[in-house]
């Protein structure tokens, strides 16, 4: 699998979003938001390509990860914290 390190545009805030140094980026590191783009971590495979809005957050094996609703289809994912997102954000984030 190929995985793509690219920069975008948020659709939620309009920032520009830089790769990750060592993987690749499911979400804004401002606002949070993300799109449904991947099936596998990095493969923009997904054909949805909806909406992700954070709705809480978890800890799970001392990861912090957010929790999304996709606003298209309905769908639930689960993606991890980056080390350079916004943290006061997160910590507005319920616990899931």
């Amino acid at each position: 699998m190929k995985r793509r390190f690219e920069t975008y545009i948020c659709v939620n805030c309009g920032k520009k979003v830089k790769p990750l140094d060592n993987g690749t980026r499911d979400h804004c590191m401002f606002c949070l938001f993300g799109l449904h783009v991947d099936i596998e971590p990095g493969d923009r495979k997904n054909p949805c390509k909806g909406i992700l809005r954070p709705v809480a957050r978890r800890e799970k094996g001392g990861i912090t990860q957010i929790k999304y609703i996709c606003t298209a289809c309905g769908d639930t994912v689960y993606n991890k914290c980056a080390k350079d997102d916004n943290k006061n954000n997160i910590s507005l984030l319920p616990s899931a």
